[in-house]
């Protein structure tokens, strides 16, 4: 029943033209997360609901997942596919913008998610890091952005989401503490942990 119910979600999303996570992007995720079960996950981007809702398999009994959205419709949405899945108790949608309810925000996290405003994710980044558990991982998603991002595409339209992405890579590739891969998967992934320096 479940099942049925997540892929008409799916379906009506793609028909809408709404972006949800691709299926090998989901399963590359899976195998990160391996069976460990986690405690606590922040999406920021909630679109319909259908990341977080498959993201609840990997939850412990009393695990929760925390989603940002700023659109209302989307959220609207979202609340009621969550319902539909029964799954009001693990998953809490904050509505309003990111880059104004993230700095608020001082929870401590085991999993990020990044699939929202392409020019913001050096600052998604920066507030992930901060609210991250010493095991925890980060998964940025499109971030090779129809492949613009490693060509020399420069057309004005994307080039500020072109650029901040092309940051974000930067950043979580040159910093220190963290250990970095970029795969090819759906729109590009980039998997983020942070280094064990014991």
């Amino acid at each position: 029943m479940k099942d049925n119910v997540l892929n008409e979600i799916k379906k009506r999303a793609l028909e809408e033209k709404i972006p949800i996570i691709m299926d090998d992007t989901l399963l590359t995720i899976k195998k990160y997360i391996d069976s460990k079960k986690i405690d606590k996950i922040l999406e920021i981007g909630t679109a319909v609901g259908y990341s977080a809702i498959c993201f609840s398999e990997f939850l412990s009994e009393d695990g929760k997942i925390d989603t940002i959205e700023r659109e209302e419709e989307r959220v609207i949405e979202a609340k009621e596919n969550i319902k539909k899945m029964e799954l009001e108790d693990k998953i809490n949608i904050f509505e309003g913008d990111a880059v104004e309810i993230l700095p608020k925000m001082n929870e401590k996290y085991d999993m990020v998610f990044i699939d929202a405003a392409k020019g913001k994710y050096p600052f998604f980044l920066k507030e992930a890091l901060r609210m991250l558990n010493d095991d925890g991982i980060i998964f940025a998603d499109n971030i090779l952005y129809k492949g613009y991002v490693m060509s020399d595409y420069n057309k004005h339209k994307q080039r500020t989401a072109v650029r901040n992405l092309r940051e974000y890579i930067k950043e979580v590739s040159e910093n220190p503490n963290l250990e970095t891969e970029i795969l090819e998967v759906g729109d590009g992934l980039a998997i983020s942990k942070l280094k064990n320096n014991d």
